[in-house]
């Protein structure tokens, strides 16, 4: 069993940066691909970000060149930079791990509860 626990975010003004990081704990993090992934009310959950164990990864369209994916695995931890954020990136955003990267959620086997970020205008 993996347990992963977000944290980091929090409400910003438009053109701000927030780093969410995820940690996990549990059951051994090597080998994992890990992802990010946002939910706004009302809407359905939205693939963000990805990188695999060799720290290959892949990014929205919508926030490439804004996001950017990290894992330092002997942490056990993989990073979300948020630069350039848009208020219509305020989602709850979670952290999830599973043995391939893919933009489904389906892939991931282990979530998190999530951290809010709020963007205001």
């Amino acid at each position: 069993q993996v347990q992963l626990v977000e944290s980091g975010g929090g409400l910003v003004q438009a053109g701000g940066s927030l780093r969410l990081s995820c940690a996990s704990s549990g059951r051994t993090f090597s080998g994992y691909a890990m992802g990010w992934f946002r939910q706004a009310p009302g809407k359905e959950r939205e693939f963000v970000a990805a990188i695999r164990w060799s720290g290959g990864s892949t990014v929205h369209a919508s926030v490439k060149g804004r996001f950017t994916i990290s894992r330092d695995n002997a942490k056990n931890t993989v990073y979300l930079q948020m630069n350039s954020l848009k208020p219509e990136d305020t989602a709850v955003y979670l952290c999830a791990a599973g043995p391939s990267t893919g933009i489904s959620s389906i892939r991931y086997d282990y979530w998190g509860l999530g951290t809010q970020v709020t963007v205001s205008s």
